[in-house]
């Protein structure tokens, strides 16, 4: 799975790892400094090579990262899962915040219809508390 190449460029290996859905968010992450390597910030454009670790927040998860392999080519996510080795304490950390979303989200149902005029009335009687 490596290529010839001695390095490949930051944003096209965070695609061709599946962090990203396209090349141009993976861009824009690394140039707004959501992603990190070797603790710096740095360019887009920068190649990596195996061995380098990163830090990647891709909106509400955060992964941090050892580069095992480097491809420019974006393959099954059987494939890409070998290309990077993630930390044991990333993945619990992912965890416990995916758990804690779940709960946040499970306390409140959603109305099953929406309300008639009578429900409108009873909700605006209660919020004035006539």
């Amino acid at each position: 799975m490596e290529t010839a190449e001695p390095g490949v460029r930051l944003d096209k290996w965070l695609w061709a790892a599946r962090f990203f859905k396209t090349r141009s968010l993976a861009t824009a992450a690394v140039n707004g400094g959501k992603v990190h390597l070797n603790g710096t910030r740095t360019k887009a454009a920068r190649n990596i090579a195996a061995g380098d670790k990163l830090a990647i927040n891709n909106g509400h998860e955060e992964f941090r990262v050892t580069v095992l392999a480097v491809s420019a080519m974006r393959r099954p996510a059987r494939e890409a899962r070998l290309l990077y080795d993630e930390d044991e304490e990333s993945v619990r950390r992912r965890e416990e915040e995916r758990e804690m979303r779940r709960l946040l989200h499970a306390s409140g149902m959603a109305p099953v219809r929406r309300p008639d005029k009578r429900d409108r009335r009873k909700i605006k009687s209660f919020l004035r508390k006539d």
